[in-house]
This record gives structure tokens, sequence and C-alpha cells, in this order.
């Protein structure tokens, strides 16, 4: 994903004049303009493995709901499309607004890093940053090359690394009671 232009501040209103391009995705931090085309299978797959595992939790114990590539809407300059997030059925309900979109924090978000420089740097930086400023509880980081999972967790006031997953190690939240998967479900088998 790349900046588009330099020393424009956009703002959600300004989304809405963009085409509308189903292999293009649009978002915005602290003003500025990021557009990505559509990720490798491997990312899509990922994604889709993550929400799989999340969902039959979510759906087994009600207390949440896993959404998959949601807007999320923190302020006009601040608008991005997480790859899978993560609320609790109260949160959801004050924060949804009547076009589906999230408007304040979700309890989890997940980004599966893609594969350009620039792209993986917005997730591990910028991202970072903007779920710690907006109060996100917990962050994940997939990379599904390296089959690696990171937890950040929010540690006064801010997200920190709480642990790298590798391998056969065991995926589990604070934010989900009992929820405890191998990350080796999360990534494709070829």
């Amino acid at each position: 994903m790349q900046a588009v232009a330099q020393n424009i501040r956009w703002t959600v209103r300004d989304l809405e004049l963009l085409p509308e391009n189903e292999g293009i995705r649009y978002e915005i931090i602290e003003g500025e303009l990021f557009m990505a085309r559509a990720p490798h299978s491997r990312h899509q797959q990922t994604c889709g493995k993550i929400f799989a595992q999340l969902d039959c939790w979510s759906e087994e114990t009600g207390l949440g709901e896993a959404i998959l590539s949601p807007g999320v809407l923190f302020s006009d300059a601040d608008n991005v499309i997480p790859d899978v997030v993560w609320v609790a059925r109260e949160t959801y309900d004050r924060i949804v607004d009547d076009r589906g979109h999230l408007t304040g924090a979700p309890e989890l978000a997940i980004e599966v890093l893609s594969t350009g420089e620039r792209d993986r740097r917005r997730d591990m930086e910028v991202k970072l940053k903007l779920y710690s400023m907006r109060g996100v509880i917990e962050y994940w980081i997939v990379d599904w090359r390296a089959r690696r999972v990171e937890v950040y967790c929010r540690e006064n006031g801010q997200l920190r690394l709480a642990r790298t997953l590798l391998g056969e190690d065991r995926i589990t939240s604070t934010l989900l009671p009992d929820f405890c998967c191998p990350i080796a479900r999360f990534f494709p088998n070829f």
C-alpha cells in the first residue's frame, strides 16, 4: 500500500468521491490516503482461516462477533480496514453505525502482513500506533510466509509486544475466554 499524495489531508468524505473498485482498498491514517490492490491469495486464505476460528468460537459463546475486513471509522482522518476484528457484543451495539461501519475500537484487531515492505511497515508501525492510540485492547500481526503471530496487548495505555508464536504454539487471549487454537490452523496447508 502506498501513500497517494503528499501534504493533502484526506477525510472520510473524500473517500466517497473516489471510484469504487473491487480490486482497490482505500484507508486514511492521520489524514494520509493509502491505496492497496487486492492482496495475495495466501494472505486472503489466512484471513479467512483466522476469521473461521474466531467466528466459530463466537457462535459457541455468544460473547461477540468476528468480522472480516470491516470499515473502522475512528475519526474523519482515520479510516482503516483491518483484515479481521473481534468485537464484544456490548461494544458492537454501541459502535456500529447504520451503514455497518465500526465507529470505535474493536477489542481485537488483526492484520495479516502483505508482501510489500511499505505495507508491512504500515501494519507493524503506523497501524500499531493508531490502534494503540484508539483503544484497541489486543492486536495480532500475522505473517503467513513465516507462519508467525505477534500478539500485542494493552499495557499502561499502549499496545506492547506480549509474545511471538511459531510452529505448534497455541494462541489464547484474555479477551476470549477458553479460546485456544494452534496457530497452524491460521495458515494455508500448501
